[in-house]
């Protein structure tokens, strides 16, 4: 069978159209820590790159290979910033990474100009594009990203994508765009499925991992308030009052607690349950935190369904006793909300002592003893032991 290339083109535009409106959509619906925004962004790229591929198609202009190109980078370098996002990892270097490499993309095809024909600048593509695909495999393998099977489909995903470049540009380099070997296994046409595939499961997976991170907006417009009226303060704010505690208490040798209460299930009970016991819940367990927590410690957001507790300490065992007070008094606030429903919650706990003086080491160690917590029937209460 025999397929013309503006056929393909136009199927391929068709699909990656579609999926990015469903996905950008879906994100106007939620609020979400970053992660949707970002994969957005790439699923926008990818819809820019199909419509330039297409106007070169049509009209044979060489700045359409230059737009779609950049878009194309861009596209995959948002999907592992995205992924960087959502494991909550410094953003600073690897955007910069991305819009250096997007910026080569274009100036690669600018500058063999109109000559340059249908693959100038091919590598400048080829090869972020096999980078940012294989970092994006790797950050789905690890931290919060790690903890979820649905994660390791889309790695597995950008793990494909990234061999697939390697071997084009392996071929493209030693073969030529015009060998049989390159236009049998690599020209547009098999790309351009290849694409298909994987936006249709990346568009699935990154759904399904955002709405775990991204309840709808239902309930958490009732969580800016209780935030508001309770005192809990924004994420930056907490790093900033944690960061002095810290500071002062390393000078005094005296020990630094980081409790992270997480709870889990919360978009469930919303689709189950609706909205409105969702946000029940939701606010119950805010005002708990507070509420249980120690009268001098400074309580913060950490993500939609996350809090973070920081206060100074006499002692490790005096840690672990508010921390288990602070459980025992939301599950009993939670008993009484939602109609029985009580979602699961679990609690970390972060010492200075294994941790050190450092605001984001603490709150990471107290945010995956917390998330370990959550997934262990056997315990409420997880102390970080520093390994």
């Amino acid at each position: 069978m025999t397929l013309d290339l503006a056929s393909v083109l136009i199927m391929t535009a068709l699909v990656v159209n579609v999926s990015g409106v469903l996905f950008i959509v879906e994100t106007l619906l939620r609020r979400d820590e970053g992660a949707g925004r970002i994969w957005s962004i790439a699923f926008l790229s990818a819809m820019l790159t199909t419509l330039a591929y297409t106007v070169w198609v049509q009209s044979d202009v060489w700045w359409a290979i230059a737009v779609g190109n950049a878009a194309f980078v861009a596209g995959t370098g948002c999907m592992w910033l995205g992924c960087r996002r959502f494991n909550r990892r410094r953003m600073r270097w690897s955007s910069i990474v991305v819009a250096v490499a997007v910026v080569g993309a274009a100036v690669g095809v600018a500058v063999e100009g109109p000559d340059g024909g249908d693959w100038a600048g091919a590598l400048w593509m080829f090869i972020p594009l096999l980078a940012f695909a294989a970092a994006g495999s790797v950050e789905s393998l690890r931290g919060d990203m790690r903890e979820s099977r649905t994660a390791w489909v889309l790695g597995a995903v950008l793990g494909f994508q990234s061999l697939f470049y390697v071997s084009r540009t392996t071929a493209f380099v030693t073969s030529g765009p015009d060998s049989a070997l390159f236009q049998a296994a690599f020209g547009t046409v098999s790309t351009s499925f290849l694409t298909v595939t994987l936006t249709i499961v990346a568009v699935v997976v990154t759904s399904v991992l955002r709405a775990s991170r991204a309840p709808m907006r239902g309930y958490l417009r009732d969580a800016q308030r209780v935030d508001d009226e309770q005192g809990i303060v924004s994420a930056e704010t907490f790093a900033v009052v944690l960061e002095g505690t810290c500071r002062r208490a390393a000078r005094r040798n005296e020990t630094v607690a980081v409790t992270a209460i997480r709870l889990d299930d919360l978009d469930p009970i919303s689709t189950a349950f609706g909205s409105d016991v969702a946000g029940s819940v939701s606010a119950t367990w805010r005002t708990g935190v507070r509420q249980h927590a120690p009268t001098n410690a400074v309580v913060g957001q950490d993500g939609p369904t996350g809090l973070v507790v920081g206060a100074a300490v006499a002692s490790a065992q005096e840690a672990r006793r508010q921390a288990g007070a602070l459980y025992r008094g939301l599950f009993d606030d939670l008993g009484k909300v939602g109609g029985g429903v009580i979602p699961v919650v679990g609690v970390g706990v972060a010492l200075s002592e294994t941790a050190g003086y450092d605001p984001a080491a603490l709150i990471r160690a107290a945010r995956e003893a917390a998330s370990r917590a959550a997934v262990d029937v056997e315990t409420s209460v997880l102390l970080d032991d520093g390994e």
